[in-house]
């Protein structure tokens, strides 16, 4: 089964069980929503984040990227660790690869950054008319190392003079015995929210056999098209695709 939600207002959960899969020490804002519109809240992260190893020569990359002329941040995570190392201050074009990121930009002072609407991943953003010929253009990918490399590889391709900052790193979050209990206990109509792949296949590798067949019994709320064909391969046989990865669609999602 797919189905696919849009925003609404005011979404109510009436007791269901929410499974927020973001990044470790970030998906506690996510949880308040869920509370705030009467559902329980469980904390799975799949992911990790780390800063940078060597914050000063990244930082010294990243002020370098500024004088660019296409800055394109990967994710939220970029913006928040890019940010940590210098000020956002460019006359470059930033681009976002979903609304999620741009929103990130704004809080940081970055006033109009570029994104999709329709299809909010690389491939989305890749459509954008701003890079469609990048010939003798600098543009600088501002990420984590590793990743499925779709940007990195068609914007080198489109003739870009490109660069990669790394102000971040993704690992493997570990799980705390409650997380896993809680998880022993979800019950079949609970939503997963899931807005990366890397993060559901950390989960499906690192969870117990038991626990992510329960994980996978529930219905999993996606970002976008492509999450939906990798939360089916993982076992998923409930798919709702909300319309972004910001908070208030997916929990619109959530809630039908």
């Amino acid at each position: 089964m797919t189905t696919r939600s849009t925003t609404t207002a005011g979404p109510a959960l009436n007791g269901r069980t929410v499974v927020i899969t973001r990044p470790a020490g970030t998906g506690s804002p996510l949880a308040r929503q869920v509370r705030r519109l009467g559902g329980i809240a469980l904390l799975l992260p799949g992911l990790s984040l780390h800063g940078t190893d060597r914050p000063d020569d990244m930082a010294d990359a990243l002020r370098a990227a500024m004088g660019d002329d296409l800055l394109v941040f990967t994710s939220p995570a970029a913006v928040r660790f890019a940010a940590r190392l210098t000020p956002l201050r460019t006359r470059a074009v930033v681009l976002a690869v979903g609304q999620g990121t741009a929103q990130a930009l704004r809080r940081h002072g970055v006033s109009e950054p570029l994104a999709p609407v329709q299809r909010q991943d690389s491939e989305g953003l890749l459509d954008h008319y701003t890079l469609a010929d990048l010939r003798g253009r600098r543009v600088a990918l501002i990420g984590a190392p590793g990743g499925r490399g779709v940007l990195r590889t068609e914007l080198a391709a489109r003739g870009a003079q490109l660069r990669e900052v790394h102000v971040y790193r993704r690992g493997t979050p570990r799980w705390r015995r409650r997380q896993l209990d809680a998880l022993a206990q979800l019950p079949a109509d609970a939503r997963v929210l899931l807005s990366s792949a890397e993060a559901l296949d950390n989960l499906q590798q690192g969870l117990p056999a038991a626990g992510y067949a329960r994980l996978h019994a529930a219905v999993a709320v996606v970002s976008s098209e492509r999450l939906a064909e990798a939360a089916r391969a993982g076992g998923f046989s409930k798919v709702v695709v909300a319309a972004s990865a910001l908070s208030s669609d997916l929990l619109a999602a959530a809630a039908r």
